[in-house]
Protein backbone atom coordinates (compact mmCIF):
# COMPACT_ATOMS: atom_id res chain seq x y z
CA UNK A 1 0.00 0.00 0.00
CA UNK A 2 1.47 3.32 -0.93
CA UNK A 3 1.66 6.26 1.42
CA UNK A 4 2.51 8.82 -1.17
CA UNK A 5 0.21 11.81 -0.75
CA UNK A 6 -0.41 14.13 -3.91
CA UNK A 7 2.22 16.85 -2.95
CA UNK A 8 4.97 13.87 -3.11
CA UNK A 9 3.73 12.12 -6.00
CA UNK A 10 2.55 15.14 -8.44
CA UNK A 11 4.36 18.62 -6.96
CA UNK A 12 2.35 22.01 -7.56
CA UNK A 13 3.77 24.17 -9.57
CA UNK A 14 3.96 27.37 -8.34
CA UNK A 15 3.81 29.29 -11.60
CA UNK A 16 0.98 27.30 -13.11
CA UNK A 17 -0.78 27.34 -10.05
CA UNK A 18 -0.58 31.56 -9.93
CA UNK A 19 -1.97 31.53 -13.41
CA UNK A 20 -5.24 29.63 -13.18
CA UNK A 21 -5.87 31.52 -10.07
CA UNK A 22 -5.32 34.95 -12.08
CA UNK A 23 -7.60 33.29 -14.93
CA UNK A 24 -9.65 32.43 -11.85
CA UNK A 25 -10.16 36.29 -10.83
CA UNK A 26 -10.46 37.53 -14.52
CA UNK A 27 -13.34 34.92 -14.64
CA UNK A 28 -15.33 36.19 -11.24
CA UNK A 29 -14.75 39.90 -12.61
CA UNK A 30 -16.60 38.87 -15.98
CA UNK A 31 -19.27 36.86 -14.49
CA UNK A 32 -20.13 39.75 -12.33
CA UNK A 33 -19.17 41.95 -14.91
CA UNK A 34 -21.71 40.42 -17.44
CA UNK A 35 -24.67 41.65 -15.09
CA UNK A 36 -23.46 44.73 -14.94
CA UNK A 37 -23.53 45.06 -18.18
CA UNK A 38 -27.31 44.41 -18.97
CA UNK A 39 -28.13 46.74 -16.45
CA UNK A 40 -26.24 49.37 -18.30
CA UNK A 41 -27.69 48.90 -21.08
CA UNK A 42 -31.31 48.21 -19.80
CA UNK A 43 -31.05 51.84 -17.93
CA UNK A 44 -29.52 53.18 -20.62
CA UNK A 45 -25.82 53.77 -19.14
CA UNK A 46 -23.93 53.12 -22.03
CA UNK A 47 -26.29 55.23 -24.47
CA UNK A 48 -26.37 58.65 -21.83
CA UNK A 49 -22.31 58.23 -22.17
CA UNK A 50 -22.09 57.81 -25.78
CA UNK A 51 -24.90 60.57 -26.37
CA UNK A 52 -23.47 63.53 -23.48
CA UNK A 53 -20.24 62.03 -22.31
CA UNK A 54 -17.82 62.47 -20.87
CA UNK A 55 -19.82 62.76 -17.65
CA UNK A 56 -19.44 63.00 -14.33
CA UNK A 57 -21.16 60.00 -12.03
CA UNK A 58 -23.88 62.46 -11.18
CA UNK A 59 -23.98 63.89 -14.43
CA UNK A 60 -24.75 60.00 -15.83
CA UNK A 61 -26.95 59.40 -12.94
CA UNK A 62 -28.99 62.88 -13.73
CA UNK A 63 -29.49 61.88 -17.38
CA UNK A 64 -30.17 58.52 -17.16
CA UNK A 65 -32.83 59.27 -14.07
CA UNK A 66 -30.76 56.69 -11.36
CA UNK A 67 -28.97 57.11 -8.11
CA UNK A 68 -25.50 58.31 -8.12
CA UNK A 69 -24.71 56.68 -5.91
CA UNK A 70 -24.95 53.30 -7.51
CA UNK A 71 -23.85 54.74 -10.88
CA UNK A 72 -20.06 55.76 -9.55
CA UNK A 73 -19.66 51.82 -8.45
CA UNK A 74 -20.59 50.94 -11.98
CA UNK A 75 -18.58 53.30 -13.85
CA UNK A 76 -15.54 52.71 -11.50
CA UNK A 77 -16.19 48.45 -12.32
CA UNK A 78 -16.90 49.05 -15.84
CA UNK A 79 -13.54 51.53 -16.33
CA UNK A 80 -11.77 48.67 -14.48
CA UNK A 81 -12.55 46.26 -17.10
CA UNK A 82 -11.83 48.94 -20.25
CA UNK A 83 -15.72 48.78 -21.07
CA UNK A 84 -15.40 52.71 -20.52
CA UNK A 85 -12.71 55.09 -20.20
CA UNK A 86 -12.17 57.27 -17.19
CA UNK A 87 -10.27 60.28 -17.06
CA UNK A 88 -8.80 61.13 -13.43
CA UNK A 89 -8.07 64.71 -13.95
CA UNK A 90 -11.29 65.56 -14.45
CA UNK A 91 -13.44 62.51 -12.99
CA UNK A 92 -15.37 62.30 -15.70
CA UNK A 93 -16.16 58.93 -18.07
CA UNK A 94 -16.98 58.32 -21.63
CA UNK A 95 -17.13 56.11 -24.51
CA UNK A 96 -14.79 55.74 -27.05
CA UNK A 97 -15.64 55.23 -30.53
CA UNK A 98 -14.72 51.46 -30.46
CA UNK A 99 -16.22 51.60 -26.77
CA UNK A 100 -19.53 52.81 -28.23
CA UNK A 101 -19.79 50.29 -30.84
CA UNK A 102 -19.83 47.79 -28.87
CA UNK A 103 -21.90 49.12 -26.34
CA UNK A 104 -24.05 51.80 -27.84
CA UNK A 105 -24.72 51.36 -30.87
CA UNK A 106 -27.72 48.47 -31.56
CA UNK A 107 -27.01 47.90 -35.53
CA UNK A 108 -23.01 47.05 -34.72
CA UNK A 109 -22.35 43.71 -36.16
CA UNK A 110 -20.26 43.52 -33.01
CA UNK A 111 -22.98 44.96 -30.16
CA UNK A 112 -22.53 42.91 -27.07
CA UNK A 113 -25.37 43.67 -24.49
CA UNK A 114 -27.33 41.12 -26.38
CA UNK A 115 -24.94 38.64 -25.91
CA UNK A 116 -24.63 39.54 -22.05
CA UNK A 117 -28.41 39.29 -21.88
CA UNK A 118 -28.57 35.73 -23.56
CA UNK A 119 -25.64 34.27 -21.15
CA UNK A 120 -27.01 35.68 -17.59
CA UNK A 121 -30.58 35.11 -18.60
CA UNK A 122 -29.26 31.05 -20.04
CA UNK A 123 -27.39 30.58 -16.06
CA UNK A 124 -30.64 30.75 -14.42
CA UNK A 125 -31.44 26.94 -15.45
CA UNK A 126 -28.61 26.44 -13.46
CA UNK A 127 -30.38 24.24 -10.92
CA UNK A 128 -31.86 21.95 -13.72
CA UNK A 129 -29.14 21.57 -15.34
CA UNK A 130 -27.09 20.22 -12.49
CA UNK A 131 -29.45 17.59 -12.55
CA UNK A 132 -29.53 17.14 -15.87
CA UNK A 133 -26.00 16.13 -15.51
CA UNK A 134 -27.10 13.61 -13.07
CA UNK A 135 -30.06 12.22 -15.04
CA UNK A 136 -28.66 12.58 -18.75
CA UNK A 137 -32.09 14.23 -19.41
CA UNK A 138 -32.89 17.04 -21.56
CA UNK A 139 -33.90 21.04 -21.01
CA UNK A 140 -35.72 22.24 -24.14
CA UNK A 141 -35.49 25.91 -25.24
CA UNK A 142 -39.14 26.60 -24.66
CA UNK A 143 -37.96 25.91 -20.87
CA UNK A 144 -35.73 28.84 -20.68
CA UNK A 145 -36.16 32.42 -19.10
CA UNK A 146 -37.71 34.74 -21.71
CA UNK A 147 -34.75 36.84 -22.12
CA UNK A 148 -32.76 34.20 -23.31
CA UNK A 149 -34.97 34.39 -26.64
CA UNK A 150 -34.58 38.56 -26.61
CA UNK A 151 -30.44 38.69 -25.82
CA UNK A 152 -30.27 36.27 -28.54
CA UNK A 153 -32.31 38.07 -31.11
CA UNK A 154 -29.91 41.07 -30.22
CA UNK A 155 -26.82 39.20 -30.04
CA UNK A 156 -27.16 37.55 -33.69
CA UNK A 157 -29.60 39.76 -35.46
CA UNK A 158 -27.04 42.80 -36.17
CA UNK A 159 -24.58 40.59 -37.15
CA UNK A 160 -27.42 39.07 -39.95
CA UNK A 161 -28.31 42.47 -40.66
CA UNK A 162 -24.45 42.81 -41.66
CA UNK A 163 -23.68 40.10 -43.25
CA UNK A 164 -26.62 37.60 -44.40
CA UNK A 165 -26.83 39.08 -48.08
CA UNK A 166 -22.92 38.43 -48.49
CA UNK A 167 -23.51 34.67 -47.60
CA UNK A 168 -26.42 34.59 -49.70
CA UNK A 169 -24.26 35.84 -52.75
CA UNK A 170 -21.80 33.23 -51.86
CA UNK A 171 -23.82 30.64 -52.21
CA UNK A 172 -24.25 28.88 -55.87
CA UNK A 173 -26.97 31.12 -58.35
CA UNK A 174 -29.16 31.96 -54.84
CA UNK A 175 -29.39 35.60 -55.12
CA UNK A 176 -30.22 35.40 -58.83
CA UNK A 177 -33.31 33.09 -58.27
CA UNK A 178 -34.39 34.86 -55.31
CA UNK A 179 -34.10 38.43 -57.08
CA UNK A 180 -36.10 36.94 -59.63
CA UNK A 181 -38.54 35.45 -57.36
CA UNK A 182 -38.10 32.76 -55.27
CA UNK A 183 -39.17 30.42 -52.52
CA UNK A 184 -37.51 30.56 -49.13
CA UNK A 185 -37.66 29.03 -45.60
CA UNK A 186 -35.92 29.74 -42.38
CA UNK A 187 -36.50 26.98 -40.13
CA UNK A 188 -35.25 28.25 -36.31
CA UNK A 189 -36.27 31.41 -37.27
CA UNK A 190 -36.70 32.77 -33.68
CA UNK A 191 -37.81 36.08 -33.25
CA UNK A 192 -37.63 36.46 -37.34
CA UNK A 193 -34.48 38.98 -37.52
CA UNK A 194 -32.65 37.29 -40.85
CA UNK A 195 -36.22 35.99 -42.00
CA UNK A 196 -37.10 39.77 -41.88
CA UNK A 197 -34.02 40.91 -43.84
CA UNK A 198 -34.63 38.24 -46.11
CA UNK A 199 -38.75 39.64 -47.19
CA UNK A 200 -36.84 43.08 -46.96
CA UNK A 201 -33.77 42.40 -49.47
CA UNK A 202 -35.79 40.08 -51.52
CA UNK A 203 -39.14 41.49 -52.50
CA UNK A 204 -40.34 39.14 -55.10
CA UNK A 205 -39.62 36.03 -52.84
CA UNK A 206 -42.13 34.43 -50.77
CA UNK A 207 -40.66 33.53 -47.33
CA UNK A 208 -41.51 31.74 -44.26
CA UNK A 209 -40.31 31.53 -40.81
CA UNK A 210 -40.37 28.18 -38.72
CA UNK A 211 -39.89 27.51 -35.30
CA UNK A 212 -41.33 25.39 -33.06
CA UNK A 213 -41.43 27.90 -29.93
CA UNK A 214 -44.93 29.62 -30.40
CA UNK A 215 -43.80 32.62 -28.09
CA UNK A 216 -41.12 33.48 -30.52
CA UNK A 217 -43.54 33.35 -33.62
CA UNK A 218 -45.63 35.52 -32.14
CA UNK A 219 -42.64 38.00 -31.40
CA UNK A 220 -41.73 37.66 -34.98
CA UNK A 221 -45.13 38.14 -36.39
CA UNK A 222 -45.15 41.27 -34.41
CA UNK A 223 -41.68 42.47 -35.91
CA UNK A 224 -42.60 41.81 -39.23
CA UNK A 225 -45.26 44.27 -38.64
CA UNK A 226 -43.33 46.92 -37.66
CA UNK A 227 -40.93 46.58 -40.42
CA UNK A 228 -43.41 46.86 -43.17
CA UNK A 229 -43.20 43.27 -44.50
CA UNK A 230 -46.16 41.20 -43.12
CA UNK A 231 -47.47 40.81 -45.98
CA UNK A 232 -44.22 39.26 -47.87
CA UNK A 233 -43.49 36.81 -44.85
CA UNK A 234 -45.57 34.13 -42.97
CA UNK A 235 -44.56 32.42 -39.73
CA UNK A 236 -45.16 28.87 -39.34
CA UNK A 237 -45.44 26.59 -35.95
CA UNK A 238 -43.01 23.40 -36.57
CA UNK A 239 -40.35 21.36 -35.99
CA UNK A 240 -37.68 21.36 -38.31
CA UNK A 241 -38.03 17.83 -38.91
CA UNK A 242 -42.47 18.54 -40.08
CA UNK A 243 -42.37 22.26 -41.34
CA UNK A 244 -45.09 22.27 -44.53
CA UNK A 245 -43.78 23.44 -47.90
CA UNK A 246 -41.86 21.84 -51.07
CA UNK A 247 -39.98 23.39 -54.04
CA UNK A 248 -37.77 25.49 -51.79
CA UNK A 249 -35.13 27.49 -53.45
CA UNK A 250 -33.68 28.30 -50.54
CA UNK A 251 -33.26 27.11 -46.76
CA UNK A 252 -31.46 28.78 -43.87
CA UNK A 253 -30.45 27.80 -40.64
CA UNK A 254 -28.86 30.30 -38.55
CA UNK A 255 -26.42 29.06 -35.20
CA UNK A 256 -29.67 26.33 -34.43
CA UNK A 257 -28.70 23.60 -36.39
CA UNK A 258 -26.57 21.81 -34.00
CA UNK A 259 -29.55 22.08 -31.76
CA UNK A 260 -31.59 19.67 -33.21
CA UNK A 261 -32.05 16.35 -31.59
CA UNK A 262 -31.78 14.54 -34.49
CA UNK A 263 -30.27 16.54 -37.45
CA UNK A 264 -29.75 13.91 -39.68
CA UNK A 265 -33.49 13.35 -39.67
CA UNK A 266 -33.42 17.65 -40.22
CA UNK A 267 -31.24 16.92 -42.94
CA UNK A 268 -33.55 14.24 -44.80
CA UNK A 269 -36.65 16.70 -44.71
CA UNK A 270 -34.88 19.82 -45.73
CA UNK A 271 -33.69 17.39 -48.59
CA UNK A 272 -37.40 16.63 -49.12
CA UNK A 273 -38.58 20.47 -49.53
CA UNK A 274 -35.81 21.48 -51.47
CA UNK A 275 -36.27 22.09 -55.17
CA UNK A 276 -33.73 19.71 -57.23
CA UNK A 277 -31.24 23.06 -57.97
CA UNK A 278 -32.47 24.52 -54.44
CA UNK A 279 -29.72 24.89 -51.68
CA UNK A 280 -29.95 24.82 -48.04
CA UNK A 281 -27.17 27.15 -46.13
CA UNK A 282 -26.55 26.45 -42.80
CA UNK A 283 -24.87 29.60 -40.32
CA UNK A 284 -22.96 27.48 -37.44
CA UNK A 285 -20.57 28.63 -35.12
CA UNK A 286 -16.92 29.38 -36.24
CA UNK A 287 -15.59 25.78 -35.10
CA UNK A 288 -12.65 23.73 -36.24
CA UNK A 289 -12.41 19.86 -36.37
CA UNK A 290 -10.20 18.91 -33.57
CA UNK A 291 -10.62 19.52 -30.09
CA UNK A 292 -7.69 21.09 -29.29
CA UNK A 293 -7.99 23.62 -32.25
CA UNK A 294 -10.67 25.05 -30.42
CA UNK A 295 -9.41 25.58 -26.85
CA UNK A 296 -9.74 29.27 -27.94
CA UNK A 297 -11.71 32.41 -25.88
CA UNK A 298 -14.70 31.94 -28.57
CA UNK A 299 -13.95 28.14 -28.40
CA UNK A 300 -14.85 28.72 -24.64
CA UNK A 301 -17.77 30.90 -25.22
CA UNK A 302 -19.64 28.37 -27.86
CA UNK A 303 -18.43 25.34 -25.95
CA UNK A 304 -20.40 27.15 -22.47
CA UNK A 305 -23.14 28.45 -24.15
CA UNK A 306 -23.34 24.66 -25.91
CA UNK A 307 -23.23 22.98 -22.38
CA UNK A 308 -25.79 25.59 -20.88
CA UNK A 309 -28.39 25.71 -24.16
CA UNK A 310 -27.20 23.62 -27.00
CA UNK A 311 -26.65 20.17 -26.39
CA UNK A 312 -29.51 20.09 -23.75
CA UNK A 313 -32.29 21.41 -25.99
CA UNK A 314 -30.80 18.49 -28.59
CA UNK A 315 -30.96 15.78 -26.03
CA UNK A 316 -34.33 16.92 -24.67
CA UNK A 317 -35.83 15.71 -28.48
CA UNK A 318 -36.38 12.74 -29.94
CA UNK A 319 -32.83 10.88 -30.74
CA UNK A 320 -31.19 13.22 -28.48
CA UNK A 321 -28.24 13.68 -31.07
CA UNK A 322 -26.09 16.09 -28.87
CA UNK A 323 -24.16 17.51 -32.26
CA UNK A 324 -23.00 20.44 -30.31
CA UNK A 325 -22.12 24.27 -30.77
CA UNK A 326 -18.58 23.46 -31.80
CA UNK A 327 -19.17 20.30 -33.92
CA UNK A 328 -16.72 21.69 -37.29
CA UNK A 329 -17.16 21.28 -40.90
CA UNK A 330 -16.19 17.59 -41.14
CA UNK A 331 -18.43 16.46 -38.76
CA UNK A 332 -21.41 18.71 -40.09
CA UNK A 333 -20.92 17.66 -43.35
CA UNK A 334 -20.68 13.71 -41.91
CA UNK A 335 -24.21 14.26 -40.70
CA UNK A 336 -25.94 16.46 -43.55
CA UNK A 337 -24.59 13.98 -46.00
CA UNK A 338 -26.24 11.09 -43.96
CA UNK A 339 -29.13 13.30 -43.97
CA UNK A 340 -29.17 12.72 -48.14
CA UNK A 341 -26.91 15.18 -49.51
CA UNK A 342 -24.45 14.90 -51.88
CA UNK A 343 -22.80 18.50 -52.16
CA UNK A 344 -21.23 20.28 -49.19
CA UNK A 345 -19.27 23.14 -48.82
CA UNK A 346 -17.83 26.08 -46.98
CA UNK A 347 -19.55 29.26 -48.55
CA UNK A 348 -18.15 31.61 -45.91
CA UNK A 349 -16.94 32.17 -42.90
CA UNK A 350 -16.28 35.16 -40.28
CA UNK A 351 -14.30 34.95 -37.64
CA UNK A 352 -17.52 33.50 -35.19
CA UNK A 353 -19.54 31.92 -37.83
CA UNK A 354 -18.70 29.33 -40.60
CA UNK A 355 -21.62 29.42 -43.33
CA UNK A 356 -22.05 26.04 -45.37
CA UNK A 357 -23.71 25.12 -48.42
CA UNK A 358 -25.44 22.00 -49.21
CA UNK A 359 -27.35 21.12 -52.57
CA UNK A 360 -28.93 17.64 -53.40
Amino acid sequence: MTTDTREDADPIDEQKLNELVETSLVDLGATVHAALAVIGDELGLYTALDEAGPLTSDEVAEETDTAERYVREWLRAQAAGGYVTYDPETDRYELSPEQAYVLANEESPVFMPGAFQLVTSASKVEPELCEAFRTGEGIGWHEHDEDVFHGTERFFGPSYGAFLLDWIAALDGVDETLQAGGQIADVGCGHGAPTIRMAEAYPKSTVVGIDYHEESIAVARERAETAGVADRVDFEVATAREYDGTDYDLVTMFNCFHDMGDPVGVAAHVRETLSDDGAWMIVEPYAEDRVEDNLTPFGRLAYSISTVACTPNSLSQDVGYGLGAQAGEERTREVITEGGFTRFRRAAETPTSLVFEAKP
